[in-house]
Parts: C-alpha cells; structure tokens; sequence
C-alpha cells in the first residue's frame, strides 16, 4: 500500500463509501488480501483513489498513463512501502530494502550488477539444470504414487535452491527432506513476521502486537544472521577458492580493496535480500503461468509444440533456452496479469504535479498498483482482463507506450535479477511441459494468497509421466 502525507492532492481524490469518523476507511478491509481489496475498488473508483485508515493516507495510482510519468527518474524516485521497509530488520541495506541515499546501495549495485547480465547467466545455467533435474525426479517419484504436486510449494523450493546453489554454494536439499530446512523455515517465520510489523504503523493496533510471535520472529532472525555468517567466515577463511558466485566475487571484492567492496555485514544483507526477495518472485511466476496453461489447452499445446521443436530429446543448452520465444511470452503474461511483486512506491524528488492534477510536495509519494495498472484497456485493449500470450507479440510490444509493463520493478532500483529470474523461469517451464502432463481439477477457482508476494493458493494438480 502507499502513503502520503495530508496535503500532496489538490484535486478531491476518490475514496470508498462508508468513512467513519477517527477510524476512516477500516470498513472492508482486510490485512489477508489488501491488493486484491485495492484492485476491486479501482474498479470501482477510478485509476487514482485513496483509502485513510484511521489518520493515514493510502493513494494508489492504476493507471499506465500515470505510471509512465511516474517513470521519470528525473522526477520520481523509490521509495520503501510499509511492507518493505518492514524487511530491513532482516535485509538491513540490502539492494532491496536500501534507501536511496544508503552509500552501500550504489557500491553493492556496481559490484554486483556484472553478475546479472545475460552473458553472466551462462555461468548459472549448468546449476540451473541440475536444480531442475531434482524437481523433475521429485514430481516423478510423485507421479508414480497419486500423482499430486503443490505447484507453488514446489515451486518455491526450487527456485530458494537455485539461489543457493549460484549465488552462495549452499544447497537446502529441498526435495530429500520431509520437512523444509531450519534455515527455511526460520525465514518463512520472520517475512510472515515482517509483514504483519507493518501494521505498527497503524496507531495503537501494531503497539503491543504479537509478542510472543515477536520472540519468535527474534530467534529467527538471529538464526539466520548466525548461518549466513558463518558461511561467510568459512569462504573467508578458505582464502581464494573455486567458486564462481556471488559470495565470492564480494568476498573478492574486499580481499582487493575493490573501491565498491562492502563490509561483512552488508555481505550478510546482501545474502539475505537475495535469498528472500528473489526466490518468491520467480516461484510465483511459475505458478501462475502453470494455472494458466492448464486452463488454457490451446495455449499449453502451442507451448509444448515449440519445447519438442527447438529442445527435441536433448539437454537444453544455454543458447536454445531463449529461443523458446513462445514460452517466454507466456510467462510475460502471467506476470502481467498477476505480478508476483504487486507495486512499487515513488516519491516525488522536488515538488511537481501529476498527471496535470494532482499536486506531489517533495518527499510525497504514491504507490503503483501493477496487477490495476497491467489491465488497464487503454493500453491493453478490450480483452486486457484475458490471457493471451499475443499480447507479447513483438509488433504488439512496439505499439505500446513505453513504462507500462512493470513486474521487476522501475529505474535504476528496478531487480537487479530480472535475466535471471527469466532464464531459470523458462528454462523450468519448458522442461516441465516436454516431462509431465497435467489434470487440474475442473471446480479449481483460482485464489491468491498475498505474503511479500503474490502467489496462487492450493494449486494441486496431479501429474503423469508424458506418453512419448
């Protein structure tokens, strides 16, 4: 959700019926599903409204028009939502959770954004393979007994892994396990945590909430810190070794008194922001793209067609993942329709006006509501409410307005993972559509389950091993 303070509009804003007196705008509302709360009432009011919970102010912005304008990094800059700002007990100045004006920001961002390039993704794609082949084995071994996947829980683990493999050589051996790693389910328990602290901003419901959860959410984080460090002083006092991932190039940084090298314990934020934020982004992507090709027969056999075309029998190499152009525009797709990362806040850098109407002080800010903003018909077009892969056709690409397809984020605070998070997602989506066919019941109704991110509830196909 976004906040402003009382006087940034000079224009009315619309706002929901029924405000009471001192509570303000608390009747419908729901801490379990407020993007969804949020995207029912833009149909309702509008592409600009707001919502005042007691003495605060939410303003949401739904529009692709306004969102390209608030685009403009001359103008506009990040800025930490509540649900964000809350992840800085446990990623402190991480790339994610950093302000603006954190010094460690811009040195971590320099030091690391060579390793994200699309030329730097052919160093991860032997590991993203053999990740893969674990979730493959695994829904074989479920195939052969009743045949049922939770796709977003297995979608989770795999992508968590693939982050500890690349990024830090360290594997949760998600698929051996009965039950998740500790180190998994401490930082289950404390994002759970961090998201609910976000309700201290509201006056006296977060003052003395859940203080037996907060204990808890205490050990997780030291427990936490305490694993991640000591991987750290391991590699550390390992020397030069022959890894080739993220901990050793800011390790490598230190050891050559590289001018962007960052202290330990920025290492830590760093280890920790890649951890958390990453793996749910990707992993709810999957997800949504697999509900879609399972309600869309047409779509999925397109889909797979263009796996047995361009991959035949044979390990994909790295060159032959981006050529699955088709599976890519689905996944496109999914992610505009349910952006994993449902917003992201700008605050405006010196006083202006928005959208010709609304009056922005300096400091003031506004969130982007990105599933609003991504259906929007004045730049999708009457079917926007549809999936449709087409909607990525290059030609259709090229016609749109620039800054109004935002999953990963805007400017120079945008993720810094997106190539990544694109290799691994179709190259998983592919070996999932050649290995395995799906039965999704019929009476499933998609539900989405909101946490940091966005992702779908209960999606428990059955998978069979693909008659060939």
């Amino acid at each position: 959700m976004a906040v402003a303070t009382s006087h940034v509009f000079d224009t009315e804003i619309p706002h929901p019926p029924w405000r009471l007196p001192v509570l303000g705008d608390v009747l419908g509302m729901s801490v379990s599903t407020p993007v969804q709360d949020s995207m029912e009432l833009h149909r309702r009011l509008g592409p600009v409204f707001e919502r005042r919970p007691f003495d605060l102010r939410f303003v949401f912005v739904c529009s692709g028009e306004l969102t390209a304008e608030l685009s403009d990094d001359r103008r506009f800059a990040k800025h930490l939502a509540p649900g964000v700002e809350a992840l800085r007990s446990l990623g402190g100045d991480g790339l994610f959770t950093a302000y603006n004006d954190e010094p460690n920001w811009r040195r971590a961002h320099d030091l690391l954004a060579p390793a994200f390039t699309q030329s730097a993704m052919r160093s991860y794609h032997a590991t993203m393979l053999d990740v893969t082949a674990d979730l493959l084995a695994h829904w074989d071994r479920r195939a052969a007994e009743d045949g049922r996947v939770d796709v977003a829980a297995d979608m989770t683990k795999l992508t968590l892994e693939t982050i500890g493999r690349t990024g830090f050589s360290y594997s949760f051996g998600p698929f051996e396990r009965d039950r998740p790693h500790p180190f998994v389910e401490a930082m289950v328990g404390g994002l759970a945590f961090s998201q609910r602290s976000a309700l201290r901003r509201l006056p006296v419901v977060g003052r003395h909430l859940f203080p037996r959860q907060k204990r808890q959410y205490l050990l997780d984080r030291a427990y936490l810190h305490r694993v991640v460090d000591e991987v750290i002083r391991e590699r550390q006092a390992a020397g030069e070794t022959g890894h080739d991932d993220l901990l050793e190039l800011m390790l490598r940084a230190a050891r050559e008194n590289d001018p962007n090298r960052i202290d330990d314990e920025n290492i830590r934020n760093q280890v920790l922001t890649f951890l958390v934020a990453g793996h749910e982004t990707t992993s709810g992507a999957l997800s949504f793209a697999l509900y879609y090709l399972m309600r869309n027969p047409e779509v999925f056999a397109r889909a797979r067609a263009e796996v047995d075309a361009v991959w035949g029998e044979d390990v994909p190499a790295f060159e032959q993942v981006a050529k699955l152009r088709y599976v890519r525009r689905v996944l496109d797709e999914a992610l505009r329709l349910w952006p994993t990362a449902p917003g992201y806040a700008r605050e405006a850098r010196e006083d202006t006006t928005l959208g010709g109407r609304y009056r922005l002080c300096k400091g003031d800010w506004v969130l982007v509501l990105l599933p609003a903003v991504h259906r929007d018909p004045e730049v999708w077009g009457p079917d926007a409410e549809t999936f449709d892969p087409d909607h990525f056709l290059p030609e259709r690409v090229r016609a749109r307005p620039g800054h109004v397809y935002k999953p990963f984020g805007t400017g120079e605070r945008a993720c810094i993972g997106r190539q990544f998070a694109l290799h691994e997602a179709t190259l998983v989506l592919g070996s999932l559509l050649r290995r395995f066919d799906f039965n999704l019941d019929p009476n499933y109704r998609l539900r989405v389950a909101e946490r940091l991110t966005l992702m779908p509830r209960d999606l428990c196909p059955t998978v069979s091993v693909r008659a060939r």
